[in-house]
């Protein structure tokens, strides 16, 4: 056994374009068995080399599409993932992401997931071109079916990338203006891409310390992402209304659906905190009325750990001393 699996690594390379097809379709059932999994790690020094070179090779069709789908397997283990990332395997996937995804949506969503599971290594290596690229193709929409969201999974990998320093601030640069493209996603009604979009701000906003003015020049984007997802369903007040940003006072004027995805709402709320932990992010959300939007949205709430999330955020601005504001603006604040 171990001869022949030898012998059909080597023709993944080295056959015909028939036999390396075969080839990579053995394989990839090989990926989806434990045991054919641990036999393939063990050769993994000569299996990922061979798996990338046929995922790149121009004309595999078939045979590129079972590459990827055997990576996609292969890189579920975090050591091989590790190699994988080693090897170059990110910026081979983007590479035949953007030259055949559109031409192959079946290989386009496989390198997706791959990217999913490579993008968890937390590479701090992250190119803006291929990062840049993923936004591009996140934000594109492939078809109006959620059946058919060849990239919904890219919110994954979004979310991977910021986790780290040198993805946040790619994703934050100003002229490149990737998060504000990104925080569009969020009116989707795909979850997936919801969640994505919440836990990426979310991380981003660990830098608000030192790009607090990047963040705050995209308010008019950022606080409906933030805000509304929080607010409850309740239609506000004139008065209350009054006090927002058309953005926010449209939005509030009628009953909404709620987000019932509690990670979501979590997800805003600490992003919130780490916004108005920074004098100028107290002061931006003070003039969104986002005090009263909290309030409001705390009365609807029923997850304790978002319950929580709320509290926090009130017990920062009364900690700041804003509860002298509070008194100024006749608002209350998030109990």
């Amino acid at each position: 056994m171990a001869d022949e699996l030898d012998e059909l690594i080597e023709f993944l390379s080295n056959g015909s374009p028939q036999v390396r097809g075969a080839a990579a379709d053995i394989v990839r059932g090989l990926t989806g068995d434990s045991d054919g999994l641990r036999s393939l790690a063990a050769r993994a020094d000569r299996a990922l080399p061979a798996l990338l070179r046929l995922l790149a090779s121009v004309g595999a069709g078939c045979a590129g599409e079972a590459a990827a789908d055997s990576l996609v397997n292969l890189s579920q283990d975090g050591d091989l993932a590790a190699r994988l990332v080693v090897l170059g395997a990110v910026a081979a996937a983007m590479d035949v992401m953007v030259k055949r995804g559109g031409e192959q949506p079946k290989l386009a969503r496989s390198l997706v997931m791959l990217l999913v599971n490579l993008t968890q290594v937390g590479d701090e290596k992250v190119q803006g071109l291929y990062v840049a690229k993923l936004v591009r193709s996140f934000c594109r929409s492939s078809c109006d079916s959620e059946d058919e969201d060849i990239f919904e999974h890219i919110a994954s990998i979004l979310v991977n990338i910021s986790k780290v320093e040198a993805g946040r601030r790619i994703l934050m640069e100003p002229k490149r203006g990737l998060l504000k493209q990104i925080i569009g996603q969020f009116d989707s009604t795909n979850q997936l891409r919801k969640k994505g979009v919440a836990g990426t701000i979310r991380n981003c906003c660990f830098e608000a310390d030192t790009q607090i003015q990047n963040l705050l020049s995209i308010a008019e984007y950022l606080w409906p992402a933030l805000l509304l997802p929080v607010a409850g369903k309740k239609i506000y007040s004139e008065e209350d209304r009054s006090k927002m940003p058309p953005e926010l006072a449209n939005a509030l004027s009628h009953e909404r659906e709620a987000v019932d995805d509690s990670e979501i709402r979590e997800r805003a709320l600490e992003a919130i905190y780490m916004i108005v932990m920074q004098d100028d992010g107290r002061k931006a959300f003070w003039s969104v009325n986002g005090p009263r939007i909290l309030q409001v949205g705390y009365e609807d709430e029923e997850d304790l750990k978002v319950m929580g999330a709320y509290e926090l955020i009130g017990s920062l601005l009364v900690g700041k001393g804003e509860i002298e504001q509070d008194q100024e603006q006749g608002e209350d604040k998030p109990q």
